[in-house]
């Protein structure tokens, strides 16, 4: 309820008036009326969010102004495409950030810690556009060893069944598809899942460097419980609980919409309609995608809680 007031109202605050933009500066004060008018724009705002909030009780999130079809398919269309590229981007963030802060964590002070800290600096720091684009140039433009831009080559088709390409492909036995979907995922969701990656190193270090020197620990280690024992089982399962909680944030905020990066690589996702919506003063879809990335970032961090208990035992007395 507290989101979708405050973009409900912050969105009319967006200078531009929609039935302008569609009509065209050519168009006369009529017909921009006459649009407004039916768009409900002529209303006062507390009117028409009323009347959008009776509607969303239903789950009827209203129409785009500029395609004509409700917001909830629009969403519905792009939701797989976002979710397979932030998918792909976290697997990568934590398959790459959690051992390296491990590593990072018991070689403390070394050589490869210092160059694990100035990396997961500069990825943290590095924007994600200026990096998305020196991944096209050098990878796709220069060495062409990635295609680019979109999910699939004009040439390749998969039958849809669930809307993620690399599940589809491989349920209807489509191994090029599923290739050449694949090749097509690596840039974006390395250019995604590089500060997430970083994040998730920092603070897996971080944790583990504080459980190794509890008691259990080194109560493990004086009974002579073999190193990579105590690291794995004692060590970093106790030192996963502020982890998670740092990839539940991250997965909740790509899947929100990774706006900058579904733009740049033309990916066709909930992220990039959100920026064609903004440009074309689209309340409706506005709406739709701020309150969609609400409700998944609350469902995700609800799944973290519930991911505690499975961690750590104690937390279910």
């Amino acid at each position: 309820m507290g989101v979708s007031i405050l973009v409900f109202f912050m969105v009319r605050a967006i200078p531009g008036d929609p039935a302008q933009l569609l009509l065209g500066q050519n168009a006369t004060q009529e017909q921009v009326q006459q649009l407004r008018t039916k768009l409900g724009l002529d209303k006062n705002p507390i009117t028409q969010y009323g009347l959008f909030l009776k509607d969303a009780a239903t789950g009827d999130l209203g129409e785009s102004i500029v395609t004509g079809r409700t917001v909830t398919g629009e969403l519905a269309a792009r939701l797989p495409a976002t979710v397979e590229l932030t998918l792909f981007a976290m697997l990568i963030a934590v398959v790459v950030g959690v051992p390296v802060g491990v590593v990072a964590a018991v070689k403390q002070y070394s050589w490869l810690d210092k160059i694990t800290s100035v990396l997961a600096l500069t990825g943290i720091s590095m924007p994600i556009f200026w990096l998305a684009m020196i991944l096209i140039v050098i990878f796709a433009v220069n060495l062409q060893l990635f295609p680019f831009p979109g999910r699939l080559g004009s040439d390749t088709s998969i039958s849809a069944i669930t809307g993620l390409v690399l599940v589809d492909s491989l349920l209807t036995l489509n191994f090029a598809g599923f290739w050449d979907g694949f090749l097509h995922l690596v840039l974006p969701a390395i250019a995604l899942g590089t500060i997430p990656m970083a994040v998730v190193t920092r603070m897996t270090r971080s944790s583990m460097l504080e459980v190794m020197n509890e008691d259990y620990v080194r109560t493990a280690r004086a009974k002579g419980v073999v190193p990579w024992r105590v690291i794995f089982k004692h060590a970093l399962r106790n030192a996963m609980l502020p982890t998670v909680t740092v990839i539940g944030l991250q997965v909740g905020l790509l899947m929100g919409g990774a706006v900058i990066t579904e733009t740049i690589f033309a990916w066709p996702g909930v992220g990039q309609i959100a920026y064609e919506s903004i440009n074309r003063r689209d309340y409706a879809m506005i709406q739709g995608v701020v309150l969609y990335g609400a409700l998944l970032f609350m469902l995700v961090n609800l799944l973290v809680d519930v991911l505690y208990a499975v961690l750590d035992p104690r937390v279910r007395y």
